[in-house]
């Protein structure tokens, strides 16, 4: 049985789940999804902008798995932001990736036309064509700057995450309502230091669990819903068993004590939105 979060509109996602950034769509994301859903996950995180979400489809069609037993999420891309263009990608995603629905969606950077494309996805949702909606990348500069415009607030804010980044003025924000939080990195990009801290190694020790499935549940247990990815399907399989133990109150205490207050990326830095909305071209290949 898979753990689940229940989201401020009552719906309920999984709690940890699969994420395919940088997986190639050469046939590499479908084999990584089949295999992730082979292992047990039920959570699938794509976007439009990881050019891949027509393997995704494919592959969760092919599993034989009830889609009603898939959580599935996608993200709008900055560059379809304007209200009547992201309407009609909505469409165009649900038909790439052969669904009749998704579980969530995303605004995927909190640039360009925010409040028009959010205004498209609480439409989709009233139609039925997502179950929840949901932002990303949000910083608090952000989520101040457009929220409070937005007629529904967000179930979900996908955000870097990880020991050395734990969001704490985030967390404070989002938790007067009730918003999830999304680990992007919830294993630091696989970063060297964060893998050798004492902490975390002895702790790994202590519970016979190896360091990534240490640092998942740390993150389970601190209500966050973790994303890893990998390719390889035994690490597929040992990220997501991180159920059958617990990270004591004094055990907790110690890994949030290893909290730097940034992470690898910021979005409120300048020039970072002029930069991403015009890096490429979603439609390049369309």
């Amino acid at each position: 049985m898979t753990q689940t979060i229940t989201l401020n509109d009552g719906n309920k996602i999984p709690a940890i789940g699969f994420g395919v950034f940088q997986i190639p769509a050469d046939g590499s994301t479908y084999t990584a999804v089949k295999e992730a859903l082979e292992v047990g996950y039920r959570h699938i995180d794509t976007a439009q902008a990881y050019f891949n979400e027509k393997e995704v489809g494919q592959a969760i069609k092919d599993s034989g798995i009830p889609r009603e037993e898939i959580f599935v999420t996608s993200k709008l891309w900055i560059q379809d932001f304007a209200y009547e263009t992201a309407k009609s990608t909505i469409d165009a995603t649900l038909e790439k990736m052969g669904l009749d629905y998704l579980d969530l969606y995303l605004l995927h950077q909190p640039y360009g036309e925010v409040e028009q494309a959010w205004k498209a996805l609480e439409e989709a949702k009233a139609a039925g064509k997502i179950k929840s909606i949901g932002v990303s990348n949000f910083t608090p500069t952000f989520w101040k700057q457009f929220v409070p415009n937005f007629a529904t607030i967000p179930a979900v804010n996908q955000v870097e995450f990880n020991p050395y980044f734990q969001q704490k003025e985030l967390r404070e924000l989002l938790a007067e309502d009730q918003v999830t939080i999304e680990a992007w990195a919830p294993l630091g990009q696989g970063n060297k230091e964060l893998f050798e801290e004492p902490i975390i190694t002895e702790l790994a020790s202590k519970y016979g669990k190896d360091v990534g499935q240490i640092i998942l549940r740390f993150e389970n247990q601190e209500g966050i819903v973790a994303l890893p990815k990998s390719t390889k399907k035994s690490r597929m399989a040992s990220n997501k068993d991180i159920f059958d133990f617990e990270l004591t109150v004094e055990e907790m205490a110690a890994l949030r004590a290893l909290d730097k207050g940034k992470g690898s990326h910021d979005p409120d830095a300048p020039g970072v939105g002029e930069y991403l909305l015009t890096a490429y071209d979603i439609h390049a290949n369309d």
